[in-house]
């Protein structure tokens, strides 16, 4: 298949090579230059822009916000007869649905999978897809979606999907921040929080997110960045507004909204995620 790949970032780029690796031609498009430059390093053609782009039967749209998609929908025209998008970035079930509205009445078929397993699993293609949409579109796209992860197919509701993101990412969300909590707590008693995590990480107190951001929360600021504190923000965000409108109660969640937020303000933004725990600090 002819495929665009619109948003060429730290996970964007991975899963864009993943489908170039299966057989399909693979064209990148992202307004940073710097973006295009790693792309291009790594044998991926990238563009500045959709329009530049050559012809496509499929489109995945994964960029960072709700903002950004609903500007890449209104710059892309009303002639997309023949495209299937497939939105795979987390923006919420009520930002996917109206822009795939939008899509829909510019002619393109489209398709809501967005994706857990950060950057780690987007390099070897063992992403989680959580898709939705009408059936016989998700099976156009297989072959490119197979190419990035595994498939969960959550129903034929456009939203569907991040609906189920969103409960995904109110965990993540809460268990980053009760790891860094609980490993600061090791520090405050007097004890050597990287024997600690050795310890408890494989017993029932373990978690993924325990496992994975421990080893870098025990690290300096200047770690390497897999996901940062900003995605976080967003995200948690996204979960307390999908919350909001379902009157549905998430404490938790807010207490780890506040906590991405201070780290943000306390200037860690684009650091990575596990510098929450300088919070404690």
């Amino acid at each position: 298949m002819n495929v665009t790949f619109i948003g060429i970032g730290a996970i964007g780029l991975p899963m864009a090579l993943q489908i170039k690796r299966a057989g399909h031609s693979v064209t990148g498009v992202d307004l940073s230059s710097r973006a295009r430059e790693l792309a291009q390093e790594s044998g991926l053609a990238a563009l500045d822009s959709f329009a530049a782009a050559p012809a496509a039967d499929v489109v995945v749209a994964m960029v960072a916000t709700p903002q950004q998609l609903a500007s890449l929908v209104e710059s892309v025209g009303t002639k997309l007869e023949g495209q299937t998008w497939i939105v795979m970035s987390t923006v919420g079930p009520d930002a996917v649905r109206e822009q795939g509205r939008r899509l829909a009445a510019a002619g393109a078929r489209v398709v809501d999978a967005p994706v857990t397993g950060g950057t780690a699993r987007a390099k070897t293609g063992q992403l989680v897809i959580f898709a939705s949409g009408e059936q016989a579109d998700i099976d156009a796209v297989r072959p490119v979606l197979d190419a990035m992860g595994s498939v969960r197919i959550t129903g034929p509701r456009l939203g569907d999907g991040q609906a189920i993101k969103v409960v995904n990412q109110h965990l993540c969300s809460v268990h980053i921040v009760a790891a860094a909590e609980a490993l600061s707590l090791a520090r405050s008693l007097g004890l050597d929080p990287a024997a600690v995590l050795e310890l408890v990480q494989n017993g029932a107190a373990g978690s993924w997110m325990l496992s994975d951001r421990g080893p870098r929360m025990l690290q300096d600021t200047d770690v390497t960045v897999t996901s940062s504190i900003n995605i976080f923000v967003k995200d948690s965000d996204l979960v307390a507004a999908a919350a909001k409108s379902c009157d549905a109660e998430v404490p938790l969640l807010a207490i780890a909204n506040a906590r991405y937020r201070k780290a943000a303000d306390d200037g860690l933004g684009l650091r990575d995620d596990s510098r929450v725990i300088e919070t404690w600090r």
